[in-house]
């Protein structure tokens, strides 16, 4: 048995990287985004090619197994393993060269693949292969499972655009494999030369032939070319240092012909008979992965068909005269780049999508890309529907119908003996089908654990044991991913669902979606990765922290796989106690940018909420939680002593300023906001009587933010709603007597006085933010009783603050699921402009006409949507957009003492910048308070509420 200190010692003393043998370092590496889990004995980061022969040579001293890790992304369990990982992602990641005139470019292997993409674009060129992972996957990968992506039909596999590569066997010997038999290993060429006629008639000929080696590119007719033959060996044979690829000339224009057919067999039978028109891409996928709102034409299944050229009329042209040659239902050609891209992010995040069944039940990769002929895809397909069938099983196929290949995600029962059993079985059969109609059990994503286990269906035992011949000599002692390919471990032992417990866990939390189990909820993340995006464009939030810090344990997967291990118990081992899991969730900023942009619907925030709960259950908590997240009470206590004036003095003093944050958990770097001298309410009592009038009521929501921070907030939304001819009313601050108004804020009674306290609404969230979910279910309940005669009507409650709005909408009758009550209120839940869209309609806003800047609060975003907020700044004049991203102060977490540094890099992502960009005369919009404070303390800027923006301009015309 390895003694992990002797290994760790020797690893620390050999390389000059990284070396972890830590829980969290083996917790993150447990899985890919398949369904196997292996447990590694630690990460290894090498920072170039001398770490990574220091690395093999420490590994094969002590017996070591070692597995080259790139993204993580594989579905068949290829990037997992039980000894060493070695981490490319960290420091070998850059692109050394590229050569517009040759077309060519030099990577190392943890190279992102959008990055190289970048590169390129300014000379006109890319990388052809295109994964819809291709924002997380890197180039090492690729080679390792010779990745496709929705291009192949025009530019081929990643072994048809790669020139050299070079590598380090287990032994420690570099090579620089290429055409001609170079950098090949003593023994392989005398190997191929006895095996010729097996060669030459043992593989499938089909353009998606992942499966096994691809020893046939070593026939002297193929060049004897020894990098392809690597291409989709899986990290099997040697390690990959460096790649020289070979990039194509990207069309000028494109088009996109979306064709719509009546189902997935329609799709796929016309899908060969375009390729002769020389399309970029032939996708398909049929409507059970599309969401109901996107645009496309009336049908059951599309193809999406790409054409380019030279000019934007030429291309269109050219997707036209496909339309023309398609027998489709209806079609739709898009030139336009930023709906090609709504569109194409429907097909990419189909992996995700595909996990859950239209009724929420779970789906599972294992035969996620076989691939057949393309000519006999729509037989294939109407025999793997009667088997799915057979087996009682559902799934939705989508992928590459140019080429043949499907993906799938179907709804194995993979959590109990019998489910485990007709997963082989069907496996087995699928297995068969496949072989009968001449394809190849893996068409993009290599054979990893999942497949290699039936190759001899495939190439018969002969063929398979050459493989084998094939893995020694490159790799004699089985160093390099055992249990891969060649030797395979069993399809269906090593599965990552094992160990979960099979009771569901006590939770505070309902986890609707996933039948109040939250080992489901953990289960969603599937290891696809969005969350590891680098950068992101539009509106787009997730994942904040792992864009500020890189690390995997600050990604919405990382956390997941952390959580995943909690429940499982062996690498994890102290259950809700976790010292690791609680470090990994404290930089997580609870944007929920997570629930709406993961394709599964991880959501994080709800995950930490809950973590939190448990981990401090009976113990003593950090400061924050004690002062920003009983917020409410503070400033509730200040108001009614009428102490504000007096707080944000003695906060002025900065020694006293300095002391308070010190003991409050607060950072150094933050200012404490000042607090308003007359609170909201009270400003309302002052002004008017009860609600009169002959318009629609609306109730607005008096949050703790715009009523003790931020009043000018409601007093704007006040006048703009008026304006709109709404009559506004303030929820009840006592519970009324049956029959009592609805609230004005005036309900009172003899003892109002001792109960004020008791008697303002509250959303929760400072408190649900922090873990405190007792007392938010208790604050929660309060509200609802004090809002039982606002819900007896059919008033909607307008709320201002996004934040507080997202926590009333989901998280309320998330924690109150035993309480219908809870539901109620978040059906009426309302934001500002949809208030106005919805209940006064008829009504114009007021001419800004200026630009806008600033950033759409990340909770609306995730939770409430912004269309109506869209429409209102367009009727209003208001033009450009709003940034996307996390403002990075999120609540309480950028006040947080050791969160200043993320916080701040998370508001120069996109929301700073946009702010410097904007013209001179363009109005700062940020809704959220979170917003408008990060604007005032790190730039100076004071943002507005698009209510302020309005009412400004309603005064303006007055």
């Amino acid at each position: 048995m390895t003694d992990q200190r002797e290994l760790a010692a020797a690893l620390r003393e050999a390389v000059r990287g990284e070396v972890d043998l830590g829980v969290t370092a083996r917790a993150l590496t447990t899985m890919d985004a398949s369904n196997y889990r292996r447990i590694p004995l630690g990460v290894v980061a090498p920072r170039d090619a001398d770490d990574v022969a220091a690395a093999l040579s420490v590994c094969r001293e002590h017996g070591v197994p070692v597995v080259p890790r790139g993204g993580g992304t594989s579905i068949a369990g290829q990037a997992t393993g039980t000894g060493v990982v070695l981490d490319f992602t960290r420091h070998m990641n850059r692109l050394l060269s590229l050569d517009p005139e040759a077309g060519t470019a030099v990577v190392q292997p943890g190279l992102v693949l959008d990055r190289l993409q970048e590169a390129a674009a300014p000379h006109g060129l890319r990388f052809g292969p295109d994964p819809s992972t291709h924002s997380r996957c890197t180039l090492g990968g690729m080679i390792g499972n010779n990745a496709c992506g929705s291009h192949s039909v025009a530019w081929g596999t990643t072994a048809d655009n790669v020139r050299t590569l070079s590598v380090i066997t287990a032994r420690g010997e570099r090579l620089r494999p290429g055409p001609g038999w170079a950098g090949a290993p003593a023994g392989l060429r005398e190997l191929v030369e006895g095996e010729l006629a097996r060669l030459r008639t043992g593989f499938p000929d089909l353009p998606r032939r992942i499966s096994g080696y691809a020893v046939d590119a070593l026939l002297p007719e193929n060049r004897a070319d020894v990098a392809r033959s690597l291409c989709g060996s899986e990290g099997t044979l040697a390690v990959l240092t460096e790649a020289e690829l070979t990039l194509v000339r990207a069309p000028r224009a494109r088009a996109l012909a979306v064709l719509a057919y009546a189902d997935e067999s329609g799709a796929a039978q016309a899908a060969a008979g375009l390729l002769p028109y020389r399309p970029l891409t032939v996708e398909g996928m049929a409507a059970d992965l599309v969401p109901s709102a996107a645009d496309l034409p009336r049908g059951g299944a599309w193809l999406f068909v790409e054409a380019g050229g030279d000019t934007e009329a030429e291309a269109r042209a050219g997707a036209e005269s496909i339309v023309r040659a398609a027998d489709v239902m209806d079609a739709l050609v898009v030139t336009d780049p930023a709906r090609q891209r709504a569109l194409w992010r429907i097909r990419e995040d189909a992996s995700g999508t595909a996990t859950r069944m239209p009724d929420s039940s779970e789906a599972w990769p294992g035969w996620e890309d076989c691939a057949v002929p393309p000519a006999r895809l729509g037989d294939y397909l109407r025999d793997f529907r009667a088997l799915l069938a057979e087996h009682g099983l559902r799934g939705t196929p989508y992928g590459h119908f140019g080429d043949g290949c499907i993906h799938v995600r179907i709804d194995f029962d993979l959590l109990t003996e019998p489910g485990v059993a007709r997963f082989r079985r069907f496996s087995e059969e699928l297995a068969d089908l496949v072989v009968a109609h001449g394809g190849s059990l893996s068409g993009e994503h290599g054979d990893g654990q999942a497949r290699a286990e039936l190759l001899p269906r495939m190439y018969g035992a002969e063929t398979v044991a050459l493989f084998e011949r094939v893995k020694d000599v490159w790799d004699p002692d089985g160093l390099l991913n055992p249990g891969m390919l060649v030797r395979p471990a069993p399809l269906d032992t090593g599965l990552r669902f094992s160990p979960l417990p099979r009771e569901p866990v006590d939770v505070a939390f309902g986890y609707p979606a996933d039948a109040g189990d939250f080992s489901a909820a953990v289960r969603r993340c599937v290891g696809v990765a969005k969350c590891r995006t680098t950068s992101v464009s539009g509106s787009a939030v997730m994942c904040p922290s792992f864009r500020a810090t890189g690390e995997e344990e600050h990604s919405t997967r990382g956390r997941a796989r952390l959580l995943h291990e909690m429940l499982a118990g062996e690498v994890v081992t102290d259950g809700w106690r976790s010292t690791e899991v609680r470090d990994a969730l404290d930089l997580c900023l609870s944007c929920k940018g997570c629930r709406s942009d993961c394709p599964v619907g991880v959501d994080m925030a709800t995950y930490k909420a809950e973590f939190l709960h448990h981990h401090y259950a009976g113990r003593r908590r950090p400061a924050a939680h004690y002062t920003m997240g009983w917020l409410p009470v503070w400033l509730s206590w200040a108001a009614r002593t009428r102490t504000a004036g007096a707080a944000n003095a003695l906060a002025s003093v900065r020694p006293l300023a300095r002391l308070a944050k010190r003991l409050g958990g607060i950072a150094g770097g933050r200012e404490i906001p000042r607090l308003a001298a007359e609170p909201f309410s009270r400003w309302w009592r002052r002004r008017r009587t009860p609600a009169a009038g002959e318009g629609p009521l609306v109730v607005l929501w008096p949050d703790t933010f715009t009523e003790h921070l931020s009043p000018s907030v409601g007093r704007a939304a006040v006048r703009v709603l008026e304006a709109a001819g709404l009559r506004v009313a303030l929820p009840p601050t006592l519970r009324p007597r049956p029959g009592g108004r609805v609230g004005d804020a005036r309900s009172r009674s003899a003892l109002s006085l001792l109960t004020a306290r008791r008697g303002r609404v509250c959303c929760g969230l400072t408190y649900i933010s922090t873990g405190q979910l007792d007392r938010a279910r208790a604050v929660l309940r309060r509200t609802l009783d004090l809002l039982e005669p606002v819900l007896a009507t059919d008033a909607p409650l307008v709320v201002l603050e996004p934040s507080c709005a997202a926590a009333l909408r989901t998280d309320a009758p998330e924690l109150l699921h035993d309480d219908p009550r809870a539901a109620q209120l978040a059906s009426r839940v309302l934001t500002f402009a949809e208030a106005l869209e919805r209940h006064a309609p008829g009504w114009t806003p007021p001419a800004v006409n200026r630009p806008v800047t600033g950033q759409t609060h990340c909770h609306q975003h995730a939770v409430l949507g912004d269309a109506p907020d869209r429409r209102l700044r367009a009727a209003a004049g208001l033009t450009g957009e709003l940034a996307g991203g996390c403002c990075g102060l999120a609540g309480d977490f950028g006040f947080e003492e050791g969160h200043y540094d993320v916080s701040r890099a998370c508001a120069e992502e996109q929301l700073l910048p946009s702010v410097r960009e904007a013209p001179e005369d363009a109005v700062v919009q940020a809704d959220g308070f979170s917003c408008r404070t990060q604007l005032e303390q790190l730039e100076g800027v004071r943002g507005r509420h698009l209510a302020e923006i309005l009412a400004q301009a309603l005064d303006d015309e007055a």
